[in-house]
């Protein structure tokens, strides 16, 4: 079997491409990297091989060895199922930190996402709370990026609104969403900024700018941001039908929490 038959190499590009579909990741915007098995990966690829050696402005030490699947810096979404070789890349972390070892794609000199270093700030993050951590995943979702503009940017707030929009929210993210400042992307700073943030939610908000998501595996990553982007979708038609005039009470959703064994957010249900 060869890398480009495993099912998970299958799934990181579907997963792409459904994305770019849903109009999550016009042009090159978005990323995705993917932890992988070391073992399951030596097993499909010569990881003697090395293509060339990209260096980083972050020290992802504490992953060294490791080894990921990562989308390419200014490359479009809707082109990676049909040509992977030239969009995405299989990364290795060198043992300084501050290199990765590019073993497959990426081909005419392409680089990974500039998002790089933030993704590896939150996978160190995530991976301190959950081991079986796997994927960081980024996007423009649509009306999720909207609401930042017109609704109170509160973690409370924005928590409360997207659980009280679809009964599931509660259940798919009981530990609610957290936020952000604006900052500019590609730098050190949003990385470390949304890394803390990793220490107690799966989902962060960029203002005026996007989502970053993590989860065990690609379906439950895309599930999550997909879930969220869904409740603020009702919020738009909401808003526009004239706003709320009921909706799924305080005592309803601790109700569906009980009834489903999750524990939302401490402070956030009256």
């Amino acid at each position: 079997m060869t890398l480009q038959e495993t099912n998970f190499f299958k799934e990181f590009c579907n997963t792409a491409n459904n994305m770019y579909q849903h109009g999550w990741d016009e042009r090159n915007g978005g990323n995705i990297t993917l932890l992988l098995d070391k073992k399951e990966i030596e097993a499909v690829s010569d990881v003697t091989k090395v293509k060339r050696s990209i260096p980083m402005i972050f020290d992802a030490s504490e992953l060294a060895g490791e080894y990921f699947l990562v989308t390419g810096s200014g490359k479009y979404f809707k082109n990676i199922k049909e040509a992977p070789e030239k969009n995405i890349g299989l990364i290795r972390v060198q043992e300084n930190g501050k290199n990765i070892d590019l073993l497959w794609g990426l081909e005419d000199g392409a680089v990974p996402t500039s998002e790089l270093p933030s993704h590896f700030m939150s996978h160190i993050a995530r991976l301190k709370v959950d081991d079986k951590h796997r994927v960081v995943m980024h996007c423009h979702a649509t009306h999720f990026l909207a609401m930042t503009f017109t609704h109170d940017l509160s973690e409370r707030e924005l928590t409360r609104t997207l659980w009280q929009m679809c009964t599931e929210c509660l259940v798919v993210f009981p530990e609610g969403v957290s936020v952000i400042p604006w900052m500019v992307p590609g730098t050190n700073q949003i990385g470390e900024a949304t890394a803390e943030k990793m220490a107690d939610t799966r989902l962060i908000v960029w203002p005026f700018h996007g989502v970053y998501g993590t989860g065990r595996d690609l379906d439950e990553t895309f599930g999550l941001i997909e879930t969220a982007e869904k409740a603020a979708e009702v919020y738009t038609f909401v808003q526009a039908q004239g706003g709320v005039k009921q909706c799924i009470t305080d005592q309803d959703l601790l109700d569906l929490a009980d009834a489903f064994g999750v524990t939302p957010k401490a402070g956030y249900l009256n």
